[in-house]
């Protein structure tokens, strides 16, 4: 055994094992110094979205850690190349990868791309009451792939960004105040004058409806048998829903309680009695 390490020359070894020992030390300063870099761009990133509120964290926390694995990736194959294999084709390889995985996730990504236009113009937030997708319902979460939706009776509806982007969306809760729409009939031979005082009345003493905007009340149309009143008062967001289903009930009883007549749809039948003749 002896004389077979005598028989072995280190000199020729060396520069091969000093090669090897560099690029380990350099594929370890590398590697430092590529976690201190993606991990400073990621940090720098979810700060950019502290800087105002209407940028929306969820997208600068996607695009942290999508710069951090991009980041990553690149200090990889400088490692690889570091010890001399050909990253050339680990690139290409990545790239067909890439787009198989891109093709097999159309629908994915283009909830994503979705999320992500979403995120950026933000139509909407979380809290607001919001008509889309052929859904309603107050927003409890936005994410990179899917809008969460609580209803009136607690069902939660999740739906695909993409059934969202591009279609149609209603923001009930974007402005401070609103106005509420509603109409209300009187029969012809009642006065509209007196008719429009009680309506009047009625909306000056909800709790919940402005002073100003004054509401508005007015003769709209003339139906077969009814002379229709739009009504809009108007009131803060988050009352919207309280004045739309208390507002009629309260209406209806102050034209009982003054006698002014609410039509409703009347048949008369006509018998003719032809042996009378």
């Amino acid at each position: 055994m002896q004389e077979l390490f005598e028989n072995i020359d280190i000199n020729q070894y060396l520069p091969a094992a000093i090669a090897w020992a560099t690029n380990i030390l350099l594929a370890i300063v590398i590697l430092l110094i590529g976690l201190w870099i993606a991990n400073s761009v990621s940090k720098m990133i979810v700060g950019l979205s502290k800087k105002s509120p209407h940028l929306d964290d969820t997208l600068f926390r996607f695009l942290s850690s999508l710069a951090r694995y991009v980041i990553l990736a690149f200090v990889f194959i400088a490692i690889l190349n570091r010890f001399g294999v050909q990253t050339a084709s680990i690139v290409a390889l990545l790239g067909a990868a890439g787009l198989a995985v891109g093709l097999a996730l159309q629908g994915a990504l283009s909830n994503l791309a979705a999320g992500v236009m979403l995120l950026i113009f933000r139509p909407y937030k979380a809290g607001d009451y919001i008509d889309a997708g052929g859904c309603f319902g107050n927003v409890t979460e936005i994410d990179m792939f899917t809008t969460v939706l609580r209803t009136f009776d607690h069902q939660q509806i999740i739906i695909p960004n993409s059934k969202i982007w591009g279609e149609k969306i209603i923001n009930h809760s974007h402005y401070e105040v609103r106005g509420v729409d509603m109409s209300f009939g009187v029969a012809y031979g009642e006065n509209t004058d007196a008719a429009r005082a009680v309506i009047d009345a009625v909306l000056a003493k909800h709790p919940h409806i402005l002073e100003t905007p004054a509401p508005f009340v007015e003769v709209s149309t003339l139906n077969d048998s009814s002379v229709d009143f739009v009504v809009r008062p108007f009131c803060k967001g988050e009352h919207y829903f309280s004045v739309l289903y208390s507002v009629p009930e309260l209406i209806k009883k102050a034209l009982n309680e003054n006698d002014i007549e609410i039509p409703f749809p009347h048949r008369k039948v006509i018998v003719v009695n032809e042996t009378a003749k």
